[in-house]
């Protein structure tokens, strides 16, 4: 069984990470979401995800697709990975609620 791992690969995973937290979030509040520490886990171990396989995507793919934000993409997996006890719940929601969506908008049009 060939696994070519390529950029449409990455994508496609990324695409399903991106999905997942639009399904698991559609209505919750950020109340909810600090109570729900399965929830909160597993939300931003998806968005550690979709930043460790964007980084895998070729240089050229990126630059085609400069309309995504990729920096703020590896900036937000830094924080969550490195200062985990320390994050700001409020960011993490806005991101999940807002800007996930918008990524996965412009992917969509790939």
């Amino acid at each position: 069984m060939d696994n070519i791992k390529n950029d449409n690969y990455y994508i496609q995973k990324i695409k399903k990470d991106l999905e997942f937290i639009i399904l698991h979030m559609k209505d919750v509040d950020i109340e909810e979401l600090n109570a729900n520490e399965v929830l909160l886990d597993s939300m931003l171990f998806r968005m550690i995800q979709i930043s460790e396989n964007a980084r895998k995507l070729s240089d050229d793919f990126k630059q085609e697709r400069n309309d995504i934000p990729w920096i703020a993409l590896y900036g937000m997996r830094n924080r969550l990975v490195h200062d985990y006890g320390h994050v700001d719940l409020t960011i993490v929601y806005e991101t999940l609620k807002n800007d996930i969506p918008k990524v996965l908008d412009r992917l969509n049009v790939i």
